[in-house]
């Protein structure tokens, strides 16, 4: 794999010209920059444009919106691992989350045509923390584990290893020392064996020199222990500098190559640059065929080492390389800060930040302000995904999952969202009646309610109105509708009216709407006495507005010629004559009073 380029992206100002004072305001995921003009009292005042300049560009790619989505569910899953379990017990399953997340990164890089830089880091560092730090290998395997990430992230071996093997003769295939020069640098020395055997078959008088290489084989692990292997190790490591010293390979200088780098020749391993590519493959053959059994604490003083060595005394290190040698030195707080400034989303450091947190291993980095580094991550990340259009709702879980200021963050944002359709709007509210966000749901229901009612949609007004709980409003809805029926002499929205049920005691002049229609009902269906009998609580519980009187006592009239609301009538007359007194309209009322009193 080539040398990873995570330096952050430069972004231009137009309006910064040389010497020009910029003041500038963060934001969810992005900054608002602007000019000012400074004095020279210390005090600014904004002149010219406001420029937004976008900090988590990554959001908007459809790649790494996968990586996003797919990596929410890993998150919620950690969180319920049981804080009672013994260390011992969780570390398998912390292990186990670990190379969940990296497959949900090495899945967005296969589907790129061509590989994106920052996915290449992220990979490359968290599989490195994955092995320093969670799976935390000892020194009897910790070499192993290296050799892993080495080979994992230097592929290139095996495509040109098919190259070579698919050719009409591998051994004279223009790449094939290469392809076995390469497999001895990663420790593939069985693979590396296998190469030799295509070369020997070629040269019959060669065949006891290669016979002779092929015992020089060992590798770390196995079920011996650190003691046992060193000792076999080192016997093996003078008999390799034996047959190098002796000239034993002297006459094939693939195979002598192949010694120096076994014995492990640091000038041979540096003439290789080109097939290590980088200094941390560097490191790690290095520790293979000099220091096997490294310690962790060790660690450090190889890699410093081993960087210096590599580079070029003119180059000058890169973010990529500060990050890894800050995990060589096993300092995770100065990965994960030089990680929040080279990279160019807060994905990795929260996600990582919060799995080392569950590992216990940054118990003791509390932040001034009162919330732990890991809450911190997990805000900022959640924050940003705010700002998308559709990952808003990943962002919820992960203030769920923030004690301290999490519910805080997400009140705040929550009322950011646009609600441009009902159905988001639903989703919102749904999400905040889980919360208890009661402050919340009435503001979205009254955004809601007064939309629709601007839209003359009265049944989906009284619906948000009832919803949150706003008797004011339902009672002005009611009024519209109240005001529809007379204009009209139809209601709209039957279906809601109809199964208002509890909801129509929110407010007098909903309860008059709801009950109204239903003396309607029963009129329909030809139910007299329960008509007369609910019209004349209606006259009476004094919740009709005064507009809608005239309307109760028309309604009234035919109740009259039914015999049986015969005995309701004498009330319905009283009170038509109390209305009367009432009316301001009175010639219309005397006129009705005279046509009432007929039926009497």
């Amino acid at each position: 794999m080539e040398e990873v380029d995570v330096e952050p992206a430069v972004t231009n100002i137009p309006a910064a010209s040389s010497g020009t004072h910029l003041g500038f305001a963060w934001g969810p995921g992005d900054i608002l920059v602007y000019e000012t003009l400074y004095k020279a009292s210390g005090k600014c005042t904004g002149s010219g444009d406001i420029h937004e300049v976008r900090k988590d560009e990554d959001i908007y790619s459809p790649i790494l919106r996968k990586l996003f989505n797919e990596s929410h569910h890993i998150f919620v899953g950690l969180q319920t691992i049981r804080e009672d379990l013994p260390s011992k017990n969780k570390k398998p399953q912390f292990v186990s989350i670990s190379k969940n997340y990296r497959s949900v990164i090495r899945a967005c890089m296969e589907e790129l045509q061509q590989v994106v830089s920052i996915l290449l880091a992220i990979e490359l560092i968290w599989n490195l923390c994955e092995v320093l730090f969670i799976d935390a290998a000892p020194a009897g395997s910790l070499l192993l584990h290296l050799l892993d990430w080495v080979r994992l992230h230097k592929a290139d071996v095996d495509e040109k290893a098919r190259e070579v093997l698919q050719s009409e003769s591998p051994a004279e295939h223009r790449d094939y020392w290469d392809v076995v020069v390469s497999y001895v640098l990663q420790g593939r020395l069985e693979e590396a064996r296998q190469m030799l055997v295509k070369q020997a078959t070629l040269q019959p008088a060669a065949r006891k020199m290669y016979k002779q290489m092929d015992t020089l084989n060992i590798s770390p692990g196995g079920t011996q222990t650190l003691t046992e292997f060193d000792v076999k190790w080192r016997h093996w490591h003078e008999e390799v500098d034996r047959c190098l010293q002796d000239n034993s390979f002297a006459s094939n200088k693939h195979l002598e190559l192949i010694c120096k780098i076994l014995v492990g020749d640091e000038d041979t391993l540096l003439e290789h640059k080109d097939l290590l590519s980088t200094w941390y493959h560097f490191l790690v053959t290095r520790l293979l065929f000099c220091h096997p059994t490294v310690k962790p604490t060790e660690l450090h003083y190889y890699a410093q080492s081993c960087l210096t060595m590599f580079l070029d005394s003119r180059s000058v290190p890169e973010p990529l390389d500060s990050i890894l040698l800050a995990a060589f030195e096993f300092d995770i707080h100065q990965v994960i800060k030089d990680c929040s400034i080279a990279l160019n989303n807060w994905w990795f450091v929260a996600h990582l930040t919060d799995l080392l947190d569950h590992c216990k291993l940054l118990q003791s980095h509390n932040l001034h302000f009162g919330s732990n580094l890991r809450e911190f991550l997990l805000l900022e990340y959640a924050s940003g995904l705010f700002t998308h259009h559709s990952l808003w709702q990943l962002a919820v879980d992960y203030f769920d999952h923030c004690p301290e200021f999490g519910r805080v963050y997400l009140e705040l944002q929550i009322e950011r969202v646009p609600l441009d359709t009902e159905r988001k709007a639903l989703k919102v509210l749904r999400i905040c009646e889980q919360r208890q966000m009661s402050e919340q749901v009435r503001s979205i229901c009254k955004i809601m309610a007064m939309r629709a009612l601007r839209n003359n949609r009265l049944g989906s007004a009284l619906s948000w109105s009832i919803r949150a709980k706003d008797a004011a409003f339902a009672t002005l809805i009611s009024e519209r509708f109240l005001q529809d029926y007379c204009a009209r002499g139809t209601f709209s929205d039957l279906d809601l009216i109809d199964n208002l049920g509890p909801a129509m005691l929110l407010s007098d002049r909903l309860t008059f709407l709801g009950k109204y229609r239903e003396f309607h009902k029963l009129y329909g269906e030809k139910r007299f006495r329960e008509a007369s009998k609910l019209l004349l609580s209606l006259m009476t519980a004094k919740i009709a507005p005064r507009s809608f009187w005239m309307t109760l006592l028309t309604d009234a009239l035919p109740l009259l010629e039914q015999k049986e609301v015969s005995h309701h009538i004498q009330l319905i007359y009283s009170r038509l004559n109390c209305l009367c007194v009432s009316i301001s309209h009175l010639d219309n009322v005397v006129h009705c009073s005279l046509h009432f009193s007929a039926y009497l």
